[in-house]
């Protein structure tokens, strides 16, 4: 089994996430001698000014800890709940049919994703709160200075913050972004140019009700957003135009801490968050691939993809039938990750069997990532997302809601099905790596169901293959999160033909990174390597401490 080998660096702390302006954020803060937490916490707080559609306050995340002082391992939840007001079947009639790419359902009106029907009961501040209260080293406020100096001062539109607001989802069933920028006339002043277009690349863009909002936020707590000046602002929009979620939803809106889901993959310890985040798919995959030497098959060779694809559609097979909010629906955990299982999985691959995935139902693909190291040994991985973005600006907020409620099964009686105060399944999966008791490895990703797939090839490209970070990121990919499976347009023609002679419909993408961005930090040895998935904009910064000579 290779060890990966790292360039000699004198970095004593490190960031990285999909925007170089939320790099800064972090970076600053460590610097100053924060947290990887509290720099994990300013760089999201820049990501909702400056990736609006991704992210944000009015959103949901995971969160995955491990301080090596205080020996505390955990897992923060603040994934969005349904309103009270929803119930089964209240979507049932609407319903037309599922997005043909898996990402939500496509109902008459788009009620569940455009609109003040659209929104759950945000989570991620609550996250954000209960994060620093348990990790935090600087002051509350002062994470906030980055995020408020972008939002006053502007930020110009980059390379992919101008492909998701010219991004059109007509094929799959779901709206284009324009019509998410311009539902509000305050989305219409933010980010619509005058002749009624997106703004494009190079535009500014400057928002100082979300300065406003984030410098409240920053002096009173979080508790302006779910009980007080905030949340009168929401609960008024809401009722002025049939929204379902209430005063009630916002106050009674708590976080949860979980103990990390853990498997073991090749000696090192794997800790993921568990169900209803999306964890259980890698590790599944994972418990699943140990069975093969991969390494003899050759990367991204045909045998190669057929194992890894095979894996990768038996794992989502299972969620689809058995994960959903623990709360409502008891996921199998002991028996989808049991070596027996695991074993006839294996054998089933062997013997040249397909497994069916028709659809793979999962969250929005736009969501954005952080991974942070400090010098203290304390690591964090953090993914939050808007879900789909409802198109809902709170006036003179400055912030959008999350469209979550695109993400539950309007038909009753299914894992994902409508609820009040239920959860969905969420591909999300902030994911940390141990040799020993130590930390080695963090990753995670945007990209709905692709989250799982790119962050087990990730892992795989380091711990079997033996890459650098950045190497490990940027190396092709593919996917099955149906029974197609999809390439990167680096992945040579002669290797999809032998594919499709092993009877396999086979789709390539015009991409040359496609299928969700890994982002993470490598800490072998006690050495830090960032890397940064190429198709986002961002980078890895770290902090110097001493030079080495």
């Amino acid at each position: 089994m290779p060890r990966p080998t790292r360039p000699l660096s004198a970095y004593t702390g490190m960031i990285v996430a999909p925007q170089p302006e939320a790099v800064e954020a972090g970076h600053a803060i460590l610097t100053a001698g924060g947290s990887a937490v509290d720099a994990a916490l300013a760089c999201a707080f820049t990501q909702g000014v400056v990736d609006p559609l991704m992210c944000g306050i009015g959103g949901l995340g995971s969160m995955q800890v491990f301080d090596r002082a205080s020996g505390r391992h955990e897992v923060l939840d603040g994934l969005s709940t349904c309103p009270a007001a929803c119930t089964a079947a209240m979507w049932e009639t609407v319903f037309e049919r599922e997005c043909a790419d898996g990402y939500g359902y496509v109902l008459t009106g788009a009620v569940n994703e455009i609109g003040h029907s659209a929104v759950t009961t945000p989570g991620v501040l609550r996250l954000f709160e209960a994060a620093h209260t348990r990790f935090g080293r600087l002051a509350w406020a002062d994470l906030f200075a980055p995020a408020i100096d972008f939002a006053t001062n502007g930020w110009m539109i980059r390379p992919h913050v101008a492909g998701m607001f010219a991004t059109n989802d007509a094929a799959y069933g779901r709206l284009p972004y324009s019509a998410k920028l311009a539902a509000t006339p305050d989305g219409r002043a933010l980010y619509m140019r005058h002749d009624g277009a997106p703004k494009r690349l190079g535009d500014l863009v400057q928002n100082p009700d979300l300065a406003g909002t984030l410098a409240v936020i920053a002096r009173d707590g979080v508790e302006s957003f779910y009980t007080g000046s905030i949340a009168e602002r929401i609960v008024a929009d809401m009722e002025a135009h049939g929204g379902l979620l209430s005063a009630a939803d916002l106050a009674g809106f708590r976080s949860r801490v979980d103990a990390p889901l853990e498997i073991a993959y090749r000696s090192r310890r794997i800790a993921t968050p568990p169900p209803p985040a999306g964890g259980i798919v890698v590790a599944e995959m994972l418990r699943i691939l140990e069975r093969f030497d991969l390494t003899a098959l050759g990367h991204n060779s045909p045998e190669y993809i057929r194992v890894v694809a095979e894996a990768m559609k038996i794992a989502g097979r299972d969620k689809e039938r058995h994960i959903g909010d623990p709360d409502y629906v008891v996921p199998p955990l002991d028996l989808l990750l049991s070596s027996r299982y695991a074993d006839d999985c294996a054998a089933l691959i062997r013997a040249g069997e397909k497994t069916s995935l028709p659809r793979a139902g999962g969250d929005s693909p736009h969501t954005t990532t952080v991974s942070c190291a400090d010098a203290d040994g304390m690591v964090v991985s953090l993914t939050h997302t808007l879900g789909v973005p409802s198109g809902v600006i709170p006036p003179g907020t400055g912030f959008m809601l999350n469209g979550a409620m695109n993400w539950y099964d309007p038909r009753p009686g299914r894992p994902g099905s409508i609820a009040a105060g239920k959860r969905r399944f969420s591909s999300m999966s902030p994911t940390l790596v141990f040799e020993g008791d130590a930390p080695v490895m963090t990753v995670g990703a945007p990209g709905g169901a692709w989250i799982g797939v790119a962050i087990v090839q990730a892992l795989l490209n380091v711990l079997d293959w033996g890459m650098t970070m950045q190497e490990a990121v940027s190396a092709p990919r593919f996917s099955a999160t149906t029974d197609v499976i999809d390439i990167s347009n680096r992945i040579p023609r002669g290797v999809q033909r032998a594919v499709e002679a092993m009877g396999y419909q086979v789709r390539r993408s015009a991409l040359s990174f496609p299928f969700a961005a890994p982002h993470g930090i490598a800490l072998w040895d006690g050495q830090m390597e960032g890397g940064a998935d190429p198709q986002r904009d961002g980078y890895a910064a770290g902090v110097v401490r001493r030079a080495i000579g």
